[in-house]
C-alpha cells in the first residue's frame, strides 16, 4: 500500500500520526509545553469577499493578510496539539512501563513461589517414603529386631546402620521441605504486596492513557479543521495574488476531481491489499491452524513471511519481514544504553500493512514514547497486542473500534526512536509483556 499524501484529508477512521520524531521528543522531556490555544470560532472569508477585495488594493492586501493569518493559525493549532499529545504520550509510556515491570515482578514471584511449593511437596512425599521404609525395616521396634535375630550381631549392626541412614535422610528431606515451604510462603507474601502496588500503577497508567488519547483526539480535530479549510484558503489567496479571477465554482469542480482521484487511489490500494491477503491465504492453506482461524505464513523466500490473510478469527501474522531485533534486554540502537525491548521488530517495508493479530477491541491510538505512533488491541482473557513506529497518517482504526484477525489497522513507519522503517509487535499477558515469537508459535503463527 502506498504512503498516503500528507495533503489528503483523512477518512473518518484514519487518525493523524504525530509528526515529531523520537529525537525531537528527547528535547521535549523535562520541558514545559504550552497547551494548544483555546478553540475559538474562526470566521473564514467568503468567495464574494475575495472577489470584492480584488477591486481595491487596500482591501486586497487586508484580505491577503487575513487569509495568511488564518492559515498560520491553523498550522499553529496543529503543531501545539501535536506537542501536547507527544508530551502526554511520553508520560503514558513512562507510567505504562512501570506497570509492566511491576506486573512482570509479581508474576515472577508467584512462579517462584509455586516452584518452591512444588519442591516442598515433593520433599515431604519423599520423607514419607523414608518413614514407610523404616517401618518396614523394623525401625518402629529395635528391641524386637534384637530378639528375633539372636546371635547374628553383624546382621543387627547392618540393620541398625541402615535404619540410622534412612532416619538421617528422612530428617534432611523433611528439613528441606520445611525450608522450601517457608520460602514459598515468603514469596507468596511478596507477590501479594507486589500485586497491591501493581494495582495502583495500573490505575495510574490507565489515567495517563486516557489523557494521551484525549490529546491525540485533539490533534486529529485540529488536523481535520486545517485540511478541510486549507485548500479553499490557498485557492482564495491565489486568486488575490495572481492576475486571474478564480471562482468558487472552479474551486468546487477542482475539489471534486481531486477527491475522485483520491477515492480511486484508495480503491486501488485496497484491491492490492486484498490481492496480497488472498495470496497469503493460498500460501498458508497447507499450514497449521490455531483456534479455528488461519495462521500467518511460516516464511517466504528470505525468511520474510507474509501478513495474515484476514479470516477474522484465530491468530495471524501481523506484518511482513524477518526478525531483526528480538524481545528482551538489548543495546538500544540510538541511545547505546542497555534497555528492555518489549516486543519483536520485523523488517517490514515502509507503508506496508499492519493487521490485527487477532480479533479484539482497539484500546489506544496515539503516541507512545520511543515507540512512536502506536496501536494497542485488547483480545480478552488478559491478552493484548500492540504495534509501534506507525507512519505519518498511518492509523486505520480508532479507540473503541472492534477489529477482526487480519484487519488492516495501520501502515509501517519509522516514528519515535527508530533508525528506519520496521514494525514493532508486542504481546501483553495480564499486564506484563512476553516474547511474541513463542506466543505466536504456540498459536500456529511463525515469525
Amino acid at each position: 500500500m502506498s504512503r498516503p499524501s500528507s495533503h489528503r484529508a483523512p477518512r473518518a477512521s484514519v487518525r493523524l500520526r504525530l509528526a515529531v520524531t523520537g529525537l525531537a521528543l528527547a528535547g521535549l522531556v523535562g520541558t514545559v509545553v504550552v497547551d494548544a490555544p483555546t478553540a475559538q470560532a474562526v470566521t473564514y472569508p467568503t468567495w464574494d469577499e475575495v472577489k470584492n477585495a480584488r477591486g481595491k488594493e487596500s482591501a486586497k492586501q487586508g484580505q491577503i493578510t487575513e487569509i495568511k493569518g488564518i492559515i498560520s493559525d491553523l498550522d499553529a493549532k496543529v503543531e501545539a496539539a501535536q506537542a501536547k499529545a507527544q508530551k502526554l504520550g511520553q508520560v503514558f509510556f513512562t507510567a505504562q512501563s512501570k506497570a509492566q515491570r511491576a506486573a512482570e515482578k509479581e508474576q515472577q514471584l508467584r512462579a517462584d513461589a509455586d516452584e518452591h511449593a512444588k519442591v516442598a511437596d515433593q520433599s515431604a512425599a519423599q520423607a514419607g517414603q523414608f518413614a514407610a521404609q523404616m517401618a518396614r525395616s523394623g525401625g518402629a521396634d529395635v528391641t524386637t529386631s534384637v530378639l528375633t535375630k539372636g546371635d547374628d550381631a553383624r546382621d543387627l549392626l547392618y540393620d541398625l546402620g541402615a535404619l540410622s541412614k534412612l532416619s538421617e535422610q528422612a530428617e534432611n528431606v523433611q528439613a528441606a521441605a520445611s525450608v522450601d515451604a517457608g520460602v514459598a510462603r515468603s514469596l507468596e507474601a511478596q507477590a501479594d504486596r507486589a500485586a497491591e502496588k501493581l494495582e495502583g500503577l495500573a490505575a495510574e497508567a490507565q489515567d495517563r492513557m486516557q489523557e494521551a488519547q484525549a490529546a491525540s483526539d485533539a490533534v486529529q480535530t485540529a488536523y481535520d479543521e486545517q485540511q478541510s479549510n486549507k485548500a479553499r484558503l490557498d485557492a482564495q489567496l491565489a486568486t488575490l495574488v495572481s492576475g486571474r479571477v478564480r471562482t468558487e465554482a472552479e474551486f468546487a469542480k477542482g475539489e471534486r476531481v481531486r477527491k475522485a482521484a483520491e477515492a480511486k487511489a484508495a480503491r486501488e490500494a485496497a484491491a492490492r491489499a486484498a490481492a496480497a491477503a488472498r495470496a497469503a491465504a493460498a500460501a498458508n492453506s497447507g499450514g497449521t491452524s490455531a483456534g479455528g482461524g488461519s495462521t500467518g505464513s511460516s516464511g517466504s523466500a528470505g525468511g520474510g513471511g507474509s501478513v495474515g490473510s484476514g479470516t477474522g478469527t484465530g491468530w495471524v501474522r501481523p506484518a511482513s519481514g524477518y526478525v531483526i531485533s528480538p524481545y528482551g534486554y538489548r543495546v538500544h540502537p540510538i541511545t547505546g544504553n542497555v534497555t528492555m525491548h518489549d516486543g519483536t521488530d520485523l523488517a517490514s517495508g515502509c507503508s506496508t500493512p499492519i493487521v490485527a493479530a487477532s480479533a479484539g477491541t482497539v484500546e489506544y491510538v496515539g503516541w507512545f514514547g520511543g515507540y512512536g505512533n502506536y496501536v494497542r488491541i485488547n483480545h480478552g482473557g488478559g491478552v493484548q497486542t500492540a504495534y509501534g513506529h506507525i507512519v505519518n497518517g498511518g492509523f486505520r482504526v480508532s479507540p473503541g473500534q472492534q477489529v477482526s484477525a487480519g484487519q488492516l489497522i495501520a501502515l509501517v513507519g519509522s516514528t519515535g526512536a527508530s533508525t528506519g522503517c520496521h514494525s514493532h509487535v508486542e504481546v501483553h499477558i495480564n499486564g506484563a509483556t512476553t516474547d511474541p515469537v513463542p506466543f505466536m508459535s504456540a498459536r500456529g503463527v511463525a515469525f
